[in-house]
């Protein structure tokens, strides 16, 4: 068996199990708090991997203006987006949202660089996502119905912040010599820095008094959900190549269902899994509907769909 399937089974597996970690955490710290600690464990192994095989050099730091905009876009703002709509919302529910990120993405790229005139069956794949994140969040409905519609929307900006990243990275990095490992490890050291400089930090003590919390906070989101999830991301890239690589996100709105299903006891409602094949619908209508690269973009695919896919 190919050990790349496994690692792409395993990814998906980590991925999806984030936003019931995000949920534990939230009872006891603040997003910024979670934000932080998921960071600061999430750089540690992707800097002794760095630095072990000496992906990072000093003449990276002239792009440091950039390094700052992806830990912005692609690290801090969106993370903390998500750790506020886990917290409103059940996991399962922000696990299904997340499937959307690939529709962001592909709104960001075509808006910002118009590089890619879209397909009938990428519009109707868009139109698809679009409509299971409504089915999901129903604003039409009154209150009462368990989904927090500041959730969805902090899950709606957290996607559309990597969607703006995948742009930004597309127009500005994918000219310059930097391997997806050493742009990641300076983006998430950048990420350490800024996190650190707005987040209050009294009171983060109090996850230390839950075990459970603790252990998926620096566990799981970060060592696991941060650094070795960039590191099998590398892995699958390398052994089956960055489209197919992109296919994981399928994987965690799954996971995410039925993690929040048998261990935190959250409900199954048949409209939430309707909305989950829209969102994963639309996502397989939009991939298969791409046209092929132009000549002068292929040499940027792989960076560029690294920025767009692997910052769960």
């Amino acid at each position: 068996m190919n050990p790349a399937y496994l690692a792409f089974t395993l990814l998906g597996f980590i991925w999806g199990s984030n936003f019931l970690f995000m949920k534990l955490a939230s009872v006891w710290i603040s997003p910024a708090q979670i934000v932080f600690l998921r960071v600061l464990f999430g750089f540690i192994p992707l800097l002794v991997f760095a630095l072990a095989t000496r992906a990072l050099k000093w003449r990276h730091l002239r792009h440091a203006p950039h390094f700052i905009v992806m830990s912005l876009l692609a690290t801090t703002a969106y993370y903390y987006a998500f750790a506020k709509g886990a917290a409103l919302l059940l996991s399962s529910v922000a696990g299904m949202l997340s499937g959307a990120i690939p529709l962001f993405s592909f709104i960001c790229a075509w808006a910002l660089l118009r590089d890619e005139r879209p397909s009938g069956r990428m519009i109707a794949g868009m139109l698809c996502g679009f409509l299971g994140v409504l089915l999901i969040a129903h604003p039409w409905t009154s209150a009462g119905t368990g989904v927090n519609l500041a959730g969805v929307l902090y899950m709606v900006a957290g996607s559309l912040s990597v969607g703006c990243s995948f742009a930004y990275a597309r127009r500005f990095l994918t000219g310059l010599d930097l391997s997806p490992l050493a742009l990641s490890t300076w983006q998430i050291g950048f990420a350490l820095l800024t996190i650190s400089c707005v987040t209050d930090f009294h009171g983060i003590g109090r996850i230390a008094a839950h075990p459970a919390a603790l252990a998926g906070l620096v566990l799981g989101l970060g060592l696991l959900g941060t650094g070795v999830a960039y590191m099998l991301y590398y892995f699958i890239v390398q052994r089956l190549g960055a489209l197919a690589a992109s296919s994981v996100t399928y994987i965690p709105p799954v996971v995410a269902l039925l993690v929040g299903l048998v261990f935190a006891g959250e409900p199954l409602r048949p409209l939430h899994l309707l909305a989950m094949a829209c969102i994963l619908g639309g996502v397989y209508l939009l991939q298969s509907g791409r046209r092929p690269p132009l000549p002068a973009a292929r040499g940027a695919q792989p960076a560029s769909r690294f920025q767009a896919d692997a910052s769960h």
